[in-house]
This record gives structure tokens, sequence and C-alpha cells, in this order.
């Protein structure tokens, strides 16, 4: 059964499961849905808890299964939590969940919760995880984008009983608050607890965020490239200088925004030649939030102007590593600037 962590709390009001599988890599949200899940169980009855952290090849499963058939010696019913960290359980692994999952869906006296990161395709295709869907509670934690950032700062200050001017001024401060604290939601959680530690209940005013909320932001590589894609130059300016101050390895920043410009010129080159859009950029790897900017930014491009920006890149993967090109900067970084916002300038027109 597939639950959202949105409606996580309204399910368990209603009464636990026996079985329930967190998964999804935003530590801090993670925790909130496994925390909504031990409240209630507390709450039940379900007074012991038991924790096993799967470490090393070597990982004991035959524990974990005598937890799951065992009774509490010391209450009536017991939590019992499995958490794997590295999201691959091995071939014993897989065996001994599929197990748990059997003996997890008739218990009444235990509750198992397993812990994940985000998985891939083949993962939750799985049979160890086909088990543990097909007998209890999945809920798969989505991450945060920065385009839903704001509202989740602003419902998350509404929590506490503050919130921000109506209005585009208020949208401002939202995007400012965001700005400062993107990539790190555990960071942005605790700016927004020091907040209402700070400022009574009521209106928060950007001066009040400029001289509170520290510059908290974490930037990866390949968000960067959804930037670009996006057209977003000022995001994409500051992110690149957070990569760099975050000493990110140039060449990594380098390949991935190469790799979209290659990307681009293979799918022009396959539809120029006939084949269909989407069937193009499905043979390129490409879906999710990179699909959709492709295919608007693709027929605004021409075949001449995607073989300039292939040249544009290789010159600068020379500069990154050490070798000077005529008219671009020297410095590897400013180099970076330069060719991203080239490519993010045609994309914001497209």
């Amino acid at each position: 059964m597939q639950l959202s962590a949105n409606a996580l709390g309204a399910h368990v009001a209603q009464g636990l499961k026996s079985l329930y599988t967190v998964y999804g890599d935003e530590a801090l949200l993670v925790q909130e849905a496994c925390d909504v899940i031990r409240a209630q169980a507390r709450a039940s009855g379900f007074s012991e808890r038991v924790v096993h952290t799967v470490a090393g090849a070597r990982f004991d499963w035959s524990e974990v299964i005598a937890s799951g058939a065992s009774l509490s010696l010391f209450a009536d019913k017991q939590l019992i939590e499995v958490r794997i960290p590295s999201g691959k359980p091995g071939k014993d692994g897989s065996t001994a969940l599929q197990d748990l999952a059997h003996m997890a869906a008739s218990s009444e006296e235990t509750l198992t919760l397993v812990v994940l990161p985000r998985l891939d395709g083949a993962a939750t295709k799985s049979g160890w995880f086909g088990a543990l869907d097909g007998s209890g509670v999945t809920v798969k934690v989505d991450s945060v984008d920065r385009g839903a950032l704001p509202n989740w700062i602003a419902q998350r200050l509404g929590m506490q009983g503050q919130r921000v001017q109506t209005g585009e001024q208020g949208q401002q401060t939202l995007a400012y608050f965001a700005d400062r604290v993107e990539g790190n939601l555990l960071a942005a959680h605790q700016e927004i607890q020091k907040l209402g530690l700070l400022y009574p209940q009521g209106e928060i005013t950007l001066a009040h965020i400029e001289s509170a909320v520290f510059n908290v932001a974490r930037y990866d590589a390949f968000k960067l490239s959804e930037a670009v894609l996006s057209g977003k130059l000022g995001r994409v300016q500051r992110m690149l200088d957070g990569l760099e101050a975050e000493g990110v390895a140039a060449v990594l920043v380098h390949w991935a925004l190469a790799e979209d410009i290659r990307t681009l010129n293979r799918v022009k080159a396959a539809t120029s030649a006939g084949k269909a859009l989407p069937m193009a950029l499905r043979d390129n790897r490409v879906w999710g939030p990179r699909e959709r900017l492709m295919e608007r930014v693709l027929p605004t491009l021409q075949t001449k102007q995607l073989a300039q920006w292939v040249v544009l890149a290789h010159a600068v993967d020379g500069v990154v590593k050490g070798l000077p090109q005529d008219d671009l900067p020297k410095a590897p970084w400013r180099a970076l600037h330069h060719m991203a916002t080239v490519v993010c300038g045609h994309c914001a027109m497209a």
C-alpha cells in the first residue's frame, strides 16, 4: 500500500498497520514521518523499541528475524526498527526482509518500521521491496524542490504562529529566505525555529530574516544544470559561487553542464533526422525535470548554435584542466560562469 507523507498523520490516527516502510533522501522529512509512526505506536501501547542498523556486508540478519519472531520480555507490544542507510540489504538481507514482511503481516504484538534512503528503480522493483510494499504501508518521502521551498517555509512559519507580509512583498521575503537555505532542509528547519525564538507570533519581515537567518544553502552540480536550462541567471550565479565556496571540483561542475550541452546536441540531431522529440529524449536517458526543460528549450535551438556550444564546452574543459584558451577567462570558475551564462541566457528567452 502506497501512502504519501502528508497523508500519514491521518492514516495512523485511524489505526496502525503492522508494517511500515519509509524511504527518501531528505533526512529531516524521513525523521518526521518516522516520528509520526513512533508517536502513534507509543499511544497504542508499543512501549518497547528495538533498533537494528544494517551496516557492513557481514551484518547478522538473524537478530532482526529473531526480534520479529519473539514476543517482548518487558512489554505487551514492541516496535522494531530496521534502518538500512545504504538502501542495499544484499542477498541475505533480501531474503530476511521478505521473511520479516511475511511475519509482520500476521503480527498484532509487533510493529515493524523499515527506514531506507531514496531508492532507484531497480530497488523498488526488487523482491524484498515488493514484499514490504505488499505486506504493509510504504511511505515515499519526496524532497522539497526549489520551486516549492518558499511555500514550505511559509507553512512551517505558520505552524509556529508566524507569517510573512501579504502580496508581492511577502513572496520576495520567502524567496530571499529560500535562497539562503536551498539544498539544506535540516538547516532551513533550524533557521525557522530560530525565528520562533527570536520574534513573537505574528508578521515576520524581510529585515527580520536578513538579520537572523544565516546563509546555509548547499548546492548540487546537477541541480545547477536544471537552473541553467530554466534560464534563471541570478540563481545560476549564486549556485556557481556556492559550489566554488564549498570546494566542489570544477571538473565535476563542468561535466554536468557539458553533458547537458552534448545531450541537447544529440537530441537535436535525432529530431532533425525525423525522430520524435519524446523518443529522442528517452533514448538519451532524459526524464523528470530535465525532460520538461529540454522539451521547452530544444525547439528554439539551431544546429549551428548547439555546435558552437559544444566547441565552447570543449574549450572550457581545457581551462578547467589548466590549459588556457583564447577569449576565455583563465580562472576555471570564471570560465564556468561564462559558459553557464551563454547557455542560460538563451534558455531564459525560450
